[in-house]
């Protein structure tokens, strides 16, 4: 990270911010054909949202020791924590956007209408908003991490940005888990 100066960290922000939500959103409305990615066995498709359960299960604990690291003034271990809370996200995500592609679109929902309509898509389009809100603030929160010293983060708002996104991205998480806690277990 050294090559990306601390003035470029806005810029950068945005464009990996534009090109993230492109590839997300281009995914989730068929843009990238099934035939662009490899053929999966069934087994691995079938496995995928149960491992992305799992990864958020672990996002969460990553998340919240993270944050409680840096309260007790724990630098590197807070630092380790929040990268593997991103290197988790990530993994989540391209596991999640290569099973959307490779079936075509997203899992429907087996449950009844009602259901759907009240608690389960409400409940997803929470996740989705907040997933999509936290994309810009955690790229700025690390980027300012990577660009600054420790001290120099102080006259930053690093602090303030990192706490938005770790509540929002836990809250996100949670929501995931509980999408496909009622996706795939209760109906």
């Amino acid at each position: 990270m050294a090559a990306i100066r601390k003035e470029q960290v806005p810029i950068l922000t945005g464009i990996l911010s534009v090109v993230s939500l492109a590839v997300v959103f281009g995914a989730a409305g068929g843009m990238i054909p099934p035939s662009a990615v490899p053929t999966p066995p069934g087994w691995f498709l079938d496995a995928i949202p149960h491992v992305n359960a799992v990864i958020s299960l672990a996002a969460i604990a990553t998340i919240g020791l993270g944050w409680r690291w840096i309260r007790r003034g724990n630098v590197d271990r807070h630092r380790r924590a929040m990268v593997l809370s991103f290197a988790l996200f990530v993994t989540f995500l391209v596991l999640y956007l290569y099973r959307l592609v490779s079936l075509g679109g997203p899992a429907s929902f087996p449950g009844p209408a009602t259901v759907e309509r009240f608690v389960y898509l409400p409940m997803l389009a929470v996740h989705i908003l907040l997933a999509v809100i936290c994309i810009p603030l955690v790229y700025y929160a690390l980027l300012l991490a990577a660009t600054h010293t420790v001290g120099e983060l102080s006259r930053t708002r690093h602090a303030a940005i990192g706490r938005i996104a770790a509540a929002l991205w836990l809250v996100s998480f949670a929501l995931g888990v509980a999408v496909y806690a009622t996706l795939y277990h209760v109906y």
